[in-house]
């Protein structure tokens, strides 16, 4: 079975070509990572994965199903969940409300619907404690005891980002899709991200594909990394023969890899 495959996958924009001709695949159970300077197409192929984008052309193939057409929230379903490069949580909702909402595919009654409706005896009720007891081992993981109800949005950067983490991890997903983890944060909340990603691999199993600018953090963490600039493929491999690649050197620090 092929767990995760990118064939070929192009995007245009009009004229533009975001993505051209990209082909990868992720084995179950490791750190892909996936780089490249500003403008590279590393979020439009995000984008692609998990439905956003409609590829122009090319196949995303997910345990042996094409993702290709699927809906965002199909996609989700099917076990892929992802965070953003720009915070997308709900600023006037608690810590614990947000991350329940990364529980909305396996709930037959909607989210919160069941505790404030129908009582805790009933159906509806019994389930959306099974889900917030899911929600609290996310939050013991993630270390957010402390902020479980206040409102996200008086809460820090980095605080977010774990929040926004929480919600992703909610949904248990197979592979689990990271667009800058580690934006804007200062370097001890870094190192807390790096520990909570091994963590995230190695006790729940979860295949994860990332998308960072922290290149120490890259190639620290990763199995394998795939490197991309003008939407092409100019390198994969392990962090040690992806970080000496000429192409990689030429795209990152200049023409001849020393400016």
């Amino acid at each position: 079975m092929t767990f995760f495959a990118v064939n070929g996958l192009s995007m245009r924009f009009g004229g533009l070509k975001a993505i051209d001709d990209v082909s990868f695949e992720v084995r179950e159970g490791e750190v892909y990572a996936l780089i490249g300077p500003n403008g590279a197409g590393k979020t439009t192929l995000f984008n692609c994965i998990n439905g956003i984008y409609p590829p122009t052309r090319g196949t995303v193939i997910f345990k042996d199903k094409n993702l290709c057409g699927k809906k965002p929230d199909r996609i989700a379903k099917i076990g892929i969940a992802r965070t953003f490069q720009n915070i997308e949580l709900f600023a006037h909702m608690n810590t614990m409300e947000n991350i329940m909402l990364g529980r909305h595919r396996f709930m037959k009654t909607g989210v919160f619907h069941g505790g404030l409706m129908w009582g805790r005896r009933s159906f509806a009720g019994k389930e959306e404690i099974r889900h917030r007891r899911k929600v609290e081992e996310i939050i013991d993981l993630l270390e957010l005891q402390s902020v479980r109800k206040n409102m996200v949005g008086g809460l820090p950067y980095g605080i977010q980002k774990k929040i926004e983490l929480g919600r992703a991890l909610a949904a248990e997903p197979s592979l689990l899709l990271l667009d800058e983890p580690c934006a804007g944060m200062n370097t001890e909340e870094k190192q807390d991200m790096i520990f909570w990603i091994r963590d995230i691999q190695d006790e729940l199993g979860i295949t994860i594909l990332l998308i960072e600018h922290d290149m120490n953090m890259v190639m620290d963490i990763s199995d394998r990394i795939l490197a991309i600039n003008f939407g092409q493929v100019i390198a994969e491999g392990t962090p040690d023969e992806v970080q000496r690649h000429p192409e990689v050197l030429k795209a990152y620090l200049g023409e001849d890899g020393t400016t």
